[in-house]
């Protein structure tokens, strides 16, 4: 379709306005003086050789406005803004569109100019302001468009753990520790969960949250362990088993967790530890715990170091390890026939792990001299017969684990496997050729997922126990403890109101950040109806204005934000904060 005559004489301006644009820079780059001063029109013949008497007219009244508004040097075109002070300092200093100008000239200020040409030098200078007047109407308008999605979060704990549910239901849902940060990416793809952390050990599988709905945190949640137990874990069963708790009962909880208050074994320092990864996977570059939730485990870190510095609860406290070793010496006569206590048992550790060396130090003190571990490679066997020393350590591949059982009274099995390792049919053709025991064989159990069948106790002259039938050696320790937990729950509660002090002061930082916002903004407008009357002023000047009103805003602000971040409760707070917003009509749109 042909164009019509309207939009041809639009383009054809427009290309006429562009060519008489360049032909202008080109006269003040190459063909102007600096001594031009006054308004007449400069002889055509000596601007142009343009044979036409009205365009060297009209090319020399351009050439004469160039040369008495702009000032050029002997060796590079100059281009001058006359009255430069009178653009304020600090619209200049926030305007990246003006900083980011390119001119092909440089810029210097010419009081010469100036004086000779007023009218042209103000009519510049109205431009110059209008200008900036523009920026800082856009800079308001870009603040005041800015919407605050800062919101308090409320912290929620979900899982699982030996007080109730029992090691088949935990080790349906048991992460490895370089799982953690994967599980709680998969929780934080919900949109009701902020930020998630993972812990999972033998005891417990609990992972930590933070949302601003407490309710729609928790149906996710349950709804991604119910995807992740894959069918192992009815819904019904998976229901009954878990525990919820949110709000100061979630803090609480995790307190008593890290402090080993809700420990199998009360007191027991290797949850401490646990607790510490949680959090230090947090804070990866893979990790979710943000701000809320690795505050809240940097808190039961602190108070489970305090619990153990300055209370008694971690004297003679035993890990699952140590219980292990100290249920076997209470059972090894009953189930194996053994008269003359653990040193005189033939003992066999799957694995080489971390539970495999602490029950080594346990069982040091109840004076075994000698034991076999089954692992996949001497590594890391070698490395433990040189932390000990004194105690016979054999190594067996675990080609030769039914011949090892066979003649062994004790076995600890402590593997990673996700499945079972000792299942009840190899376990009976194994003990047909076991002819050399005075009796049966234990097996203790101290792994989740668990490394031996639950059906393997059906066997005769099979014991078998896992990490939930401790509970003989719990009791006895609990007992001896419950004046340590006592004082120990003195400095949780300390803990505890620290943390929610702080928790609380979030909840006044979006409606401090309105304030503010609403305080620049009219600091802005205000600097805007004076720019004017400013102009005047030199940049030094201008620059201490601009202090001047942002001290005034800060001091005035100083009080109402620090009451806010003072209030000792939740209600108190919400109290502050319905007040502040009320006064400076914070709500208002």
């Amino acid at each position: 379709m042909a164009p019509s005559v309207s939009e041809l004489s639009h383009k054809m301006m427009f290309f006429a306005s562009f060519a008489h644009l360049f032909f202008v820079i080109i006269l003040a780059s190459y063909g102007i003086g600096s001594s031009a001063s006054t308004d007449s029109a400069i002889p055509a013949k000596t601007t142009s050789k343009c044979p036409f008497t009205k365009t060297k007219a009209f090319i020399g009244r351009q050439t004469a406005f160039i040369s008495n508004t702009f000032s050029f040097g002997s060796t590079s075109p100059v281009l001058t803004l006359h009255n430069l002070a009178s653009v304020p300092v600090t619209a200049s200093s926030t305007i990246s569109s003006l900083t980011a100008l390119s001119l092909p000239f440089s810029i210097m200020p010419d009081a010469t100019v100036k004086r000779n040409r007023p009218r042209r030098c103000t009519k510049l200078q109205a431009t110059t302001i209008d200008i900036v007047n523009a920026e800082i109407q856009v800079l308001v308008k870009e603040k005041r468009t800015k919407k605050k999605t800062v919101e308090a979060l409320e912290v929620v704990v979900i899982g699982l753990s030996h007080h109730n549910a029992g090691v088949n239901v935990r080790e349906k849902l048991a992460i490895p520790e370089d799982q953690w940060n994967a599980a709680a990416t998969g929780l934080c793809e919900y949109d009701s969960i902020s930020e998630a952390a993972v812990l999972s050990t033998c005891n417990r599988f609990e992972i930590y949250l933070s949302g601003q709905n407490q309710y729609e945190c928790i149906r996710d949640a349950v709804s991604y362990l119910e995807k992740r137990a894959e069918g192992g874990l009815d819904q019904a069963t998976l229901r009954r088993s878990l525990f919820m708790l949110s709000g100061e009962d979630a803090i609480w909880h995790l307190l008593k967790v890290g402090a080993g208050l809700d420990s199998l074994i009360v007191g027991e320092g290797q949850i401490l530890a646990q607790v510490k990864s949680a959090y230090d996977h947090g804070l990866e570059e893979d990790g979710q715990s943000g701000k809320v939730v690795s505050r809240m485990l940097n808190a039961a870190v602190t108070g489970g170091k305090r619990v153990r510095s300055e209370t008694g609860i971690s004297k003679g406290a035993v890990s699952i390890s140590s219980a292990a070793a100290e249920f076997t010496a209470l059972k090894i006569r009953s189930d194996c026939g053994i008269q003359n206590g653990l040193e005189a048992a033939n003992i066999c550790i799957i694995g080489a792990g971390k539970m495999s060396r602490l029950l080594l130090v346990h069982l040091g003190t109840q004076k075994v001299q000698k034991v076999t571990i089954l692992n996949r490679s001497p590594d890391k066997v070698i490395e433990l017969r040189k932390e000990f020393p004194e105690m016979t350590i054999e190594f067996e591949p675990m080609d030769n684990m039914w011949t090892v059982i066979q003649n062994s009274d004790v076995v600890y099995p402590s593997t990673s496997s996700t499945t079972t390792i000792i299942d009840k049919e190899p376990l009976i053709a194994c003990l047909k050729g076991r002819t050399t025991r005075p009796g049966g064989i234990q097996f203790i159990d101290i792994s989740v997922p668990r490394n031996v069948a639950a059906d393997c106790d059906e066997i005769p002259g099979v014991f078998s126990y896992n990490v939930d039938d401790l509970k003989a050696v719990v009791e006895r320790n609990t007992a001896k403890r419950r004046r340590e937990m006592l004082e120990a729950e003195v400095i949780l509660r300390e803990e505890l109101s620290k943390y929610r002090l702080w928790q609380q002061s979030l909840g006044a930082i979006p409606t401090i950040a309105k304030l503010q916002e609403k305080a620049e903004n009219m600091r802005l407008e205000e600097l805007l109806k004076a720019s004017k009357k400013l102009s005047n002023l030199s940049p030094k000047d201008l620059e201490a204005v601009d202090r001047l009103s942002k001290g005034i805003i800060a001091k005035l602000l100083h009080g109402p934000m620090n009451h806010l971040r003072q209030q000792g409760d939740g209600d108190s707070t919400r109290a502050a904060i319905q007040q502040l917003q009320q006064a400076f009509q914070l709500d208002n749109k």
